[in-house]
């Protein structure tokens, strides 16, 4: 035996050792995993997917196009057949011909299949044409089908979208390029890695799975997130006020306050210095405060939507006027806490407080008459089902809202990341913007059905007059200047809906901007990168798609534009105003405690 020979078996025993101890891995991971998913959450059948109901319709639409329509049916499945057929007799005769390569491919691209080998090589090539084509002839079918309400026809689109994403070959091991070459490449230990990170997963969620989307240990709030200079001034069981220190030696005599989401954390506003809005705001020489909400626990079962309002904003602009020692402040609310401002602002107009000079509202939703995306998860079922949570545990947990976002981006926040975490074993990446979007919050029980039944289902507010704080609130109400900002592809405050919204409000003066991107990216888009881009039109009225035609397209952020709107709603300027005052003391460094993990 010659020393080639000696180093190839001392080699393959290597190679020997690493699989038995990966094999050993595997084993030792799998009982984990059996014993992580033993403690799994008993969740409501109704807040995993559409009930039967859906597809009864469903169903009996299809069957009825088959009596009544059959020609249609079959030229459906004729053309899909012989699609199919096609393909397979070319990837055939290619075989034949002794070339292994793949036939013509002229499908649409698709990110998921970007390695080189979906294209190429035959087997996978094959896979991916017929699942393309599948796809296609489901939404194809879906969408012609007759006999169904809009909504439902929007419920049936979405979900049979969702499971042909779910089925994507990407999914599967054997089925993904990616995945089967870095484990040959790394010796099964890609694998192992991404067993340990789902196992990981799975015990971090006490039994349910929830893909980590960024690197937990690349972050702390506070060291290298929300890091604006500032100071909490004020504090109760809804909020803790933040007053954030100037950076201009003169400021606008009004001052500013934001109410952020209560569904997620105040901090997107504040990821890190270049685009941090929050920095921004204070830079341009405003007083700003924010207010960040407690992440409520069982103990706020009973905490509804008026106690947001009374103990929240009305407790905010109370303490914000008593600091400053204004009569009037400007008020800003982001998705949620947009909506519920609109409801505070008619409650003030009833009640004769003129405590707010104007508002801003970003990717607000006022008249709920079009749910767009979310709108698949506002039937009754679904709803019945956070209601049932709710009533037994007294709060709707951040997991099921965490979930249903989700799933409305679910190639980009559950398939892809699961990919590159359980098959190709690969650590979350340091990425803040995943990080916060992991960082949720629960929702009071009270407050979340009153949300979801007045305002989504019923659309009270806007239609009809809405009961809260003793009053019966309506749209029209809203009579103070305003400024709204909508996300041309958001797909939780569709902005045709935002803008049909503002159009109602009893305001004289209302200026609508329409920024590029979605519901985050559209508004955390400083003008350092220059990226996406807004329209300015005229007063919000007649159709969307009218003002948007009509409406001038400018490069950039909608930052500035805001910014020359605010200043004339904000006063003369003032000497700059330090945190707190002689009866609100600083209780602490900002971000402040509530925004920090429990």
């Amino acid at each position: 035996m010659t020393s080639e020979d000696d180093d190839k078996v001392t080699e393959n025993l290597a190679d020997l050792g690493r699989m038995n101890e990966n094999l050993a891995k595997i084993e030792e991971l799998s009982q984990r995993l059996v014993s992580a998913l033993s403690q799994a959450r008993n969740v409501d059948p109704s807040l995993q997917g559409p009930g039967q109901e859906l597809y009864v319709k469903a169903a009996a639409a299809y069957m009825g196009e088959m009596v009544n329509n059959p020609s249609k049916i079959i030229e459906h499945q004729v053309a899909y057949w012989g699609k199919a057929l096609k393909h397979y007799v070319e990837a055939q005769q290619m075989l034949s011909s002794g070339k292994l390569a793949a036939p013509s491919d002229d499908l649409p691209k698709d990110r998921r299949f970007s390695n080189e080998l979906w294209q190429t090589h035959p087997y996978f090539n094959y896979i991916k044409q017929q699942y393309q084509m599948t796809a296609e002839a489901v939404a194809k079918t879906v969408s012609e089908i007759e006999g169904l309400e809009p909504k439902d026809k929007q419920r049936l689109s979405y979900f049979s979208q969702q499971i042909l994403d779910m089925m994507a070959p990407t999914n599967f091991l054997g089925t993904n390029p990616d995945a089967l070459e870095k484990a040959v490449a790394t010796e099964g230990q890609s694998l192992v890695d991404g067993l340990e990170n789902l196992v990981r997963d799975i015990e971090a969620n006490r039994g349910d799975l929830l893909v980590t989307l960024a690197d937990k240990d690349a972050f702390t709030v506070g060291e290298n997130l929300g890091t604006t200079e500032g100071s909490v001034v004020f504090r109760n069981e809804m909020f803790e006020l933040v007053q954030y220190t100037p950076t201009t030696e003169k400021v606008y005599k009004t001052p500013l306050v934001i109410f952020p989401p209560w569904i997620n954390k105040f901090y997107i506003l504040d990821l890190k210095e270049k685009n941090s809005l929050i920095k921004w705001i204070v830079d341009q020489g405003y007083t700003l405060f924010v207010v960040s909400w407690v992440n409520p626990d069982q103990s706020y079962a009973d905490v509804g939507l008026s106690d947001y309002i009374e103990k929240g904003y009305l407790t905010a602009i109370e303490q914000v006027k008593e600091i400053t020692g204004e009569k009037q402040i400007n008020a800003l609310g982001y998705c949620i806490a947009g909506t519920t401002l609109s409801l505070t602002l008619a409650l003030m107009k009833k009640r004769g407080d003129t405590s707010v000079k104007s508002a801003t509202f970003f990717t607000t939703l006022t008249d709920f008459s079009d749910q767009g995306e979310v709108g698949v998860f506002l039937d009754d079922g679904f709803v019945d089902g956070i209601e049932a949570e709710c009533n037994k545990s007294g709060i709707l947990d951040s997991y099921y809202m965490s979930r249903t976002f989700s799933y409305l981006r679910s190639n980009d926040l559950i398939y892809s990341p699961a990919i590159r975490s359980y098959m190709l074993g690969e650590a979350p990446p340091a990425f803040d913007l995943l990080y916060w979007n992991g960082d949720s919050t629960n929702l009071p029980g009270r407050m979340a059905v009153e949300y979801l039944r007045g305002l989504c289902q019923r659309n009270e507010f806007a239609d009809g007059g809405f009961n809260i704080c003793g009053e019966t609130l309506n749209i029209k109400e809203v009579s103070v200047p305003v400024c709204a900002i909508a996300c041309e592809t958001d797909h939780i405050a569709a902005w045709k809906t935002s803008f049909n919204g503002v159009k109602q409000f009893g305001s004289r003066s209302k200026t609508f901007i329409l920024s590029e991107s979605g519901h985050i990216a559209g508004i955390v888009n400083p003008p350092s990168k220059q990226k996406y881009g807004h329209y300015t039109g005229g007063t919000p009225k007649g159709t969307p798609e009218d003002w948007q035609a009509d409406a001038s397209f400018h490069k950039g952020t909608w930052w500035p534009t805001w910014d020359q709107w605010l200043r004339k709603k904000s006063g003369a300027k003032t000497d700059a105003r330090a945190p707190g005052g002689p009866k609100h003391k600083v209780l602490g460094p900002a971000p402040g405690t509530y925004v920090l993990p429990k």
